[in-house]
């Protein structure tokens, strides 16, 4: 344990500008987003329908991540995040200045969105597990939840200053700290390793690619994740929802959605912890289905406040436990060399999955108005996804220097 403790305060630049940046970065823009609209709306005269039709746009960072992932392998993570750290503010910058038209908050949000997921996890993790090796789960943990603890710190001091000072002046106050602390991470964040007396080796896409595509690890990796995330509208957005169809009150789903983020904590830090003691693939099985339990449990009769808050606790952990358990798989099968290139393409597939998730929960509530079939059917796809994750193989993927 001294060991284990001692290459977390050996490593503590990477581990510090990793969780400046993703704090300070596109990570949290949901956050800002949320204060922002009510003011937005307000002063516009926008539709809410309008405005939730913009979040969808998202989904064309799905397209980019790869090509984001693959700079990082190439030109290392310094320099693709400087992209970000550079727009972030500017982007924030531009939406104090908006006029109302709806169609420029579109423009801005989309360019925003291809262009400052230069400073998410596929990005600043690659510094974690580059310097980061027996502590890897722990550290991957603590880096994953940086954004949302500057969530819970800054932005009910944001609402306040945004309620007292304005919108636009709240998003002028953003892109002061996002710039600042941008550079800060940037400052903090050490060199790349190369092997001693070499410098950085020349990834090749042509050699690369093909190594990736024709390793067993990433298609179950892949598997995986298309069918563990499809639930994912349920804890991003529809769980309160939820909650009202299985008769629960009012005044208990505050508490069960506390849980809810308690659990997501507990999942990340514990699958951390297991992740540098256990056999990666048996953490994985056992974080993933988990899920499972929990929504077979809210897709039965069986509406117990006590069963329903232990689903909510099953989901919870399964949902924190994911973020830095893809990115320590991904680093033990494919090592750092085309860390990114892969992540990048697992992200893209989490987003997609996702995205056909509330598709098929669109669907299915128009059929019947219930959320039991697909929370059902998810339970099913995640225990497919934790049980292709016991079939990843031992030994990492071979791939060269250069």
């Amino acid at each position: 344990m001294p060991a284990y403790l001692q290459e977390l305060r050996a490593q503590w630049r990477p581990l510090l500008a990793a969780i400046i940046g993703l704090s300070s970065g596109y990570s949290i823009t949901n956050y800002i987003t949320s204060i922002m609209a009510p003011h937005l709306l307000r002063e516009f005269g926008w539709s809410k329908a309008d405005f939730a039709a913009v979040g969808s746009l998202t989904l064309v960072c799905v397209l980019v991540f790869p090509f984001i992932g693959r700079l990082t392998d190439v030109v290392g993570v310094k320099r693709t995040a400087f992209i970000g750290v550079v727009a972030c503010p500017l982007g924030y910058g531009l939406l104090s200045r908006m006029n109302g038209d709806i169609r420029v908050y579109i423009a801005l949000f989309v360019a925003m969105g291809l262009i400052c997921i230069t400073t998410t996890a596929t990005v600043y993790s690659r510094a974690v597990v580059q310097h980061v090796v027996h502590a890897r789960g722990v550290a991957l943990a603590i880096v994953a939840s940086g954004p949302a603890a500057m969530g819970v710190v800054a932005a009910p001091l944001l609402n306040q200053y945004v309620e007292a000072n304005g919108w636009r002046s709240g998003y002028m106050l953003v892109a002061v700290v996002s710039a600042l602390l941008g550079g800060l991470a940037l400052l903090l964040m050490p060199s790349e390793r190369h092997p001693a007396g070499t410098d950085k080796p020349k990834r090749s896409a042509r050699k690369d690619y093909p190594v990736i595509f024709s390793s067993r690890a990433f298609w179950i990796l892949a598997g995986a994740m298309l069918f563990c995330n499809l639930p994912q509208i349920i804890a991003l957005s529809q769980l309160n929802l939820v909650l009202l169809d299985k008769g629960i009150e009012t005044g208990s789903i505050a508490v069960m959605i506390s849980a809810f983020a308690s659990g997501t904590l507990a999942g990340r830090f514990a699958c951390g912890l297991a992740l540098d003691r256990l056999p990666a693939h048996l953490v994985a099985f056992v974080a993933m289905a988990l899920s499972s339990v929990g929504l077979f449990l809210m897709a039965s009769s069986l509406s117990s406040p006590m069963i329903v808050a232990m689903s909510v606790v099953m989901i919870g952990l399964t949902f924190g436990a994911e973020g830095d358990l893809i990115s320590f798989l991904v680093a033990r099968a494919f090592g750092v060399q085309v860390y990114s290139s892969v992540m990048g393409m697992m992200t893209a597939i989490i987003a997609g999955a996702a995205s056909l998730g509330a598709i098929m929960l669109s669907f299915i509530l128009r059929g019947g108005g219930s959320f039991a079939p697909f929370l059902a059917l998810c339970g099913v796809t995640v225990l497919l996804g934790a049980v292709l994750l016991l079939f990843m193989p031992n030994r990492p993927v071979e791939v060269a220097a250069g």
